[in-house]
C-alpha cells in the first residue's frame, strides 16, 4: 500500500470515528483503539521519511497525535480540543482552512 492511498483510506476513517464520537454513535474507546491499530498498520510501511507529502497528510498526523496525546475522551470533556479537531475535519472536507497550529509529522522507526 502507498503512503497516499493509506492517508487517504485513514482520513476517511478517522473522520467517521470522530464524528461518531462526538455525535454519541460510538465510545471513545473504539476511537482510541482505532487510532492504535492506524499505527501499527503505519509501521508496516517501514517509512523512513518523517515530512508529510501535502497539508492533507500533515493534518491528518496532527489529529493523530493530537487524540493520542488527550485520548478520545477528551472529544466530550474539552470543548477546545473539540474545536481544534473540528477545524482539522472540516478542513478534510473541504469547508474549512488549514488549522493554524497544526504540527503534524509522521512517525517513524
Amino acid at each position: 500500500m502507498i503512503i497516499e492511498q493509506f492517508i487517504n483510506e485513514k482520513v476517511t476513517q478517522t473522520i467517521y470515528y470522530i464524528q461518531a464520537v462526538i455525535n454519541k454513535t460510538l465510545h471513545h474507546t473504539e476511537l482510541d483503539q482505532f487510532i492504535l491499530h492506524a499505527m501499527e498498520e503505519w509501521t508496516l510501511l517501514e517509512v523512513k521519511d518523517e515530512v508529510p507529502n501535502n497539508a492533507k497528510e500533515r493534518v491528518f498526523w496532527h489529529v493523530v497525535h493530537e487524540i493520542s496525546l488527550h485520548g478520545a475522551h477528551s472529544l466530550s470533556d474539552n470543548l477546545f480540543f473539540k474545536s481544534e479537531i473540528n477545524t482539522c475535519l472540516d478542513f478534510f472536507s473541504g469547508t474549512g482552512s488549514y488549522p493554524v497550529d497544526c504540527i503534524g509529522w509522521r512517525p517513524i522507526a
